[in-house]
């Protein structure tokens, strides 16, 4: 198609040339009075054909700078973007009124090729400035805004945080979306912004819930249900972004470049990268800190139903996983692998890598009061015991 859209674009230029130039070559080939070969329709069909045909040694370059052109406007923000267009048709408007003598001069020298010069230098000074200069520009016009946002009246101050605190876009990364908690925070309108959802971690989402692993595999379907229950929800306010980059492999650095470029913060529970985050002076916000300061999601004393899916590292230890991907150990669960088992929980501890619960089997709390803790099954005298208490108790009668 793009191919196709060059030949048109090289025949439209072909027949502007064409009604332009040929009377000129007509009038030097002697052939200027002959109706049907010097008519407008003649020249632009002529031209036209001409410049269709020339066009094809140019299809291919012209379609590979098109392509790095697209991929390199796909990779800056919006507001690169914007301001690179307002001030580019700010220089041009600018190159047109300093061209105004120009145009009224006879000399096609200085009625077409100087403003062209103009037009392409003021043209590419504007591009320039508002592409590089556009933070400066923000800051300016925020300064602006928070200096009009001032009441008089009582010296309250109406005004948000400073540019440089405030992230307007809090990107997800795929360990936080299968954390599933993200979405429950979203609802309760702490996270100030949009949250953002590049395709690129959607993409990674959809690789992991098709691996043959079955945990990965449910872990992946889990994260896109969460992000399919956040798009239902009228009350988050999110968006997507197609922005990707070919030349980086993994989606950590994916992530921090998109944060670097939006002014983003990466919202995520990944231990290492918040460590590499930090390292890059990108903003992260980790939810397993703020679980941290408030209430643990289980209590001591808890029951639940977990399958154990593995042995521990500790002696008779099981492990198991709770659907958000929280380990739980289990003491004694070496001996329930691939089963689900009744457990009760006796203690939890949250750390920046995550949350770890401790548990035991509800079974082995059976007989046990802790009113008469002597009559448990586990407090009961051995059969040796009692024959020895007996032969006793019988001299004794004796």
């Amino acid at each position: 198609m793009r191919k196709i859209i060059v030949n048109v674009i090289f025949a439209l230029i072909g027949i502007a040339v064409g009604v332009t130039v040929l009377p000129s070559l007509w009038r030097v080939t002697g052939v200027y009075d002959v109706r049907w070969v010097n008519n407008g329709y003649v020249d632009g069909l002529t031209g036209g054909i001409i410049f269709y045909f020339f066009s094809f040694p140019f299809v291919e370059p012209i379609t590979r700078l098109n392509e790095r052109i697209e991929k390199e406007l796909s990779s800056q923000s919006t507001s690169w973007i914007i301001y690179g267009a307002v001030f580019l048709i700010g220089g041009l408007i600018l190159a047109n009124i300093i061209s105004i003598p120009f145009y009224m001069m006879r000399s096609s020298i200085f009625n077409t090729i100087i403003p062209l010069i103009l037009m392409i230098i003021f043209g590419f000074l504007g591009f320039r400035l508002g592409t590089t200069r556009r933070n400066d520009l923000k800051g300016f016009a925020s300064a602006k805004r928070k200096s009009n946002d001032k009441l008089a009246s009582d010296g309250d101050i109406i005004e948000r945080a400073t540019e440089k605190d405030f992230y307007p876009y809090k990107i997800l990364d795929t360990s936080v979306i299968i954390d599933g908690r993200v979405h429950q925070l979203a609802q309760t309108g702490f996270l100030e912004g949009k949250l953002m959802i590049p395709d690129f971690v959607v993409h990674e989402l959809q690789l992991i819930s098709d691996s043959s692993d079955n945990q990965k595999r449910e872990r992946g379907r889990r994260g896109l249900d969460i992000l399919n229950q956040i798009k239902m929800d009228q009350t988050v306010n999110y968006e997507t972004t197609t922005r990707d980059y070919d030349n980086i492999p993994e989606v950590d650095n994916k992530l921090l470049k998109l944060a670097k470029e939006i002014g983003g913060a990466v919202l995520t529970n990944d231990y290492n990268l918040n460590k590499v985050s930090e390292f890059q002076n990108v903003k992260v916000l980790n939810i397993n800190e703020l679980a941290k300061v408030l209430k643990p999601m289980v209590l001591p004393g808890e029951t639940m139903t977990v399958k154990v899916i593995k042995e521990g590292t500790e002696r008779k230890q099981g492990v198991a996983y709770l659907e958000d991907g929280t380990m739980v150990v289990v003491e004694e669960g070496k001996y329930f692998i691939n089963k689900s088992l009744e457990v009760v929980v006796t203690s939890a501890l949250q750390t920046d890598a995550g949350k770890m619960i401790f548990t035991k089997p509800k079974h082995s709390f059976n007989g046990i009061s802790a009113k008469n803790p002597k009559n448990s099954a586990d407090n009961k005298p051995s059969k040796s015991t009692r024959k020895r208490g007996e032969r006793k108790s019988g001299k004794q009668g004796k």
